[in-house]
């Protein structure tokens, strides 16, 4: 029976390489270099085994020991009346401990997690709330071919991966752009790579991915910066301007997510 195919950067390799149990995991690796203009891609091929799949399907709760804050006001009010004086949930450092330890992470992606968070750049990895996201909406949509634009270590990846049925294909894509030039008719996809080649990337995945199919967003609220007119670095304009232009894209039904750094759901029409 054919695996689910994992394609991922070095970085993803070589972590994988050491966090998979042996027994449990058959993996097996073809590095592909692909030259482009001025820069080199790395591809990974994994083979996620049924006994892996098994295993992972007992997850538990993240135990996370992170430091406790005080409880601060965890409920606000628009400003603007007309919203009926809606009361919703502000995540405060305590609430989100909270979250954080009734979310089921498998054994494999925390170890991933953990090794991460000592690496530079660890901010860059989705959080476990996220990563949980990511892999419903691929089970609610039934996604049997995903692409992500942005790996790093390949969290994400991960996550997504486990998920997907035997015959579930993953294309993970870092740096590369002109590797996504070589697939079609996607049903998921995930975005989280330079912010300010946000309305590009959308714009070559929304012509990959399939009517109905969904593409996922990350960091549309940049650490709250967009939402601070003060603000105006290339980056925060970047995401400022795309979360305009999609909010009035017909092509796609949207949903932004308060969760992690903010994520939009795009359901293509």
């Amino acid at each position: 029976m054919t695996r689910p195919l994992l394609y991922g950067s070095a970085n993803l390799m070589r972590t994988l390489h050491l966090l998979m149990p042996s027994n449990i995991v058959s993996v097996q690796f073809q590095l592909t270099v692909l030259r482009s203009t001025d820069q080199l891609h790395f591809s990974t091929i994994t083979s996620i085994s049924k006994a892996h799949r098994r295993c992972c399907g007992a997850v538990r709760a993240s135990k996370l020991h992170l430091p406790r804050s005080c409880c601060t006001d965890s409920v606000i009010v628009a400003k603007d009346g007309k919203y009926g004086n809606k009361q919703v949930i502000s995540i405060t450092p305590q609430l989100y401990d909270y979250m954080l330890a009734n979310i089921r992470e498998p054994e494999i992606l925390r170890e991933l997690r953990e090794e991460t968070a000592s690496m530079r750049g660890s901010q860059m990895q989705v959080s476990p709330d996220q990563a949980q996201l990511l892999a419903m909406l691929v089970q609610i949509l039934g996604a049997q071919r995903c692409i992500e634009v942005g790996v790093y270590t390949g969290y994400s990846s991960l996550a997504i991966a486990l998920v997907l049925p035997e015959s579930g294909r993953l294309v993970a894509c870092e740096r590369d752009a002109k590797s996504l030039e070589i697939a079609k008719s996607y049903d998921f996809a995930f975005v989280d790579a330079e912010k300010r080649m946000y309305h590009e990337y959308f714009e070559l995945l929304l012509q990959l991915v399939r009517v109905g199919g969904v593409i996922v967003v990350d960091n549309v609220l940049w650490h709250g910066k967009v939402a601070d007119p003060l603000v105006n670095d290339p980056k925060t304009l970047s995401i400022r301007e795309f979360n305009k232009n999609i909010m009035e894209d017909s092509r796609v039904s949207i949903s932004m997510v308060p969760i992690g750094d903010g994520m939009t759901i795009c359901c293509k029409r």
